[in-house]
Formats: C-alpha cells, sequence, structure tokens
C-alpha cells in the first residue's frame, strides 16, 4: 500500500467508550468515583444487571463503562464460572490513565486504600507510572511521560 492509498483509507475515529467488569458495582464506584475522583455520568439497570458510566471532566466525549462480568443473559453458567475465576486471579484488564503527576498520583491513591500493584516506576519505554488493582482484580495504571 502506497502513502495515498493510506491516506485515503483514514477515518475520523475517535475513542468514545471502554469496559471493564466488575462484579460488585458499589465497591467499584468507591475507587472510581470517591478515589479516581471521575464523575457517574450514567447508572443503569436491566434485570439483575447493572452498567455504571464514569469518565473524567477533562474527557466529556469518553466513557469508562462498569459492566457485569458476562453481560451475556445467555452465556452458559461454564462460561459465567470461567470468567468469575479469571476475574478472581485479576486476568482481566483494565484501563490506563494519563497523569501530569505520577508520584503524586501514587501518593493519592495509595493513602486512600488503593490495592499497589507497583510503585513509580520509570519504564525503558519511555514513561514513569504506577499501578493499582481495583475491587474487581482489575489492574489500572497510571502512566506519566518522562520529562
Amino acid at each position: 500500500m502506497d502513502i495515498n492509498e493510506a491516506d485515503s483509507r483514514r477515518t475520523d475515529l475517535s475513542l468514545s467508550q471502554c469496559f471493564i467488569a466488575v462484579d460488585d458495582h458499589d465497591k467499584a464506584l468507591t475507587f472510581y468515583r470517591d478515589l479516581l475522583g471521575l464523575e457517574v455520568r450514567n447508572d443503569v439497570g436491566y434485570e439483575s444487571m447493572r452498567w455504571v458510566t464514569l469518565g473524567s471532566p477533562a474527557q466529556p466525549d469518553v466513557d469508562i463503562v462498569l459492566e457485569p462480568p458476562l453481560a451475556d443473559p445467555n452465556a452458559s453458567q461454564a462460561d459465567r464460572q470461567a470468567v468469575a475465576e479469571l476475574m478472581a486471579k485479576g486476568m482481566l484488564r483494565g484501563v490506563i490513565f494519563a497523569t501530569e503527576d505520577c508520584d503524586a498520583t501514587f501518593e493519592r491513591i495509595s493513602k486512600g486504600g488503593g490495592e499497589v500493584l507497583q510503585e513509580p516506576v520509570d519504564q525503558p519505554y519511555g514513561v514513569r507510572d504506577c499501578a493499582f488493582r481495583d475491587p474487581a482484580g482489575n489492574m489500572v495504571r497510571f502512566s506519566q511521560p518522562r520529562r
């Protein structure tokens, strides 16, 4: 593919939503809303399921949706069990937030009771980052470009 073909295939895409599986929305809200400072934008229940949409005031067009671990009502019990086991091991991914000050972010979240996975460290790929585990076991990283 030459450069003109690549230019003609470009589209106007931007991230709108990302999803994080949680097994207890109230505990997740304590972490994402109360500790991280995200704003709740929507809270919807359907049958026995719940979806909570949050986001940063600095990014009004990007939503993080806290969803049930397996939001498919037709999922088998075996599939539900498999997802529950993966969550319990912390094997499902969360998100990476950008921050202007990784160390200050780390201090604020760790003092607020966040479960530390990694203290701030300079990574060989050009960022300083730290990581926490949310109440559902998802890894949540905070990344700052190295100065």
